[in-house]
């Protein structure tokens, strides 16, 4: 009997000691997202997964119940490419990765990150197109891409994000035309710049749907 309540005390303590599974699942994803980066300066030393979460990794920031909502890697002096495990950040509000030299792709995973604000991704060396999933990001404020190498033509699924006050596309080589409905009303002509294939602002109706332009 007395031997029963011991095991039976261990497993309550083991119970209340263990990690909650989310963290362990955010520091996976942040950990396959530093495998995936060249890290020259070591900014990302303290990524250690062993660790029970990633709050105490430096540039990471969580709420109250330690999940995270920040990633400040912004002018670090990165490369390598961004990961589809970042969308397990389910309550991730600022990517922040702009002055990188990070190349690939977009992963469209990241259309499911509901809770995201501030995407900047400006200043990189990313390819491919802008994901059509990032018309759910319904929570979405600022958009910044600017200054890459994307092609495409703008997903008109950006259109019905109505959270959105600044989008940047600047400096890459898009085609097709500029949205003018929805959030794209207030976006200033100049956010469009240097993208030799995009035209002018569109006719409405007339949108350029085709990715391949």
């Amino acid at each position: 009997m007395a031997v029963s309540r011991v095991f039976a005390l261990a497993a309550v303590a083991l119970t209340l000691l263990s990690p909650p599974a989310s963290s362990n699942t955010e520091g996976d994803a942040l950990y396959a997202l530093r495998r995936s980066l060249t890290d020259p300066e070591n900014v990302l030393k303290s990524w250690d997964p062993t660790l029970v979460n990633p709050c105490t990794w430096f540039h990471i920031t969580c709420n109250q119940e330690n999940r995270v909502t920040r990633m400040d890697l912004g002018n670090s002096n990165l490369s390598g490419h961004l990961v589809p495990d970042l969308a397990k950040l389910e309550h991730l509000q600022y990517l922040e990765l702009y002055k990188n030299r990070i190349e690939g792709t977009i992963p469209p995973e990241l259309g499911n990150l509901k809770n995201l604000i501030s995407l900047d991704l400006y200043n990189n060396n990313i390819s491919g197109t802008i994901p059509r999933t990032f018309g759910k990001l319904k929570s979405l404020v600022f958009l910044r891409i600017n200054d890459n190498k994307l092609s495409g033509s703008i997903p008109r699924e950006l259109t019905r994000v109505s959270s959105l006050k600044v989008v940047d596309v600047s400096n890459n080589d898009l085609c097709g035309t500029i949205p003018t409905v929805g959030p794209f009303e207030r976006i200033p002509m100049n956010n469009f710049e240097n993208n030799p294939r995009l035209e002018g602002p569109e006719l409405l109706g007339l949108a350029s749907y085709d990715t391949n332009c």
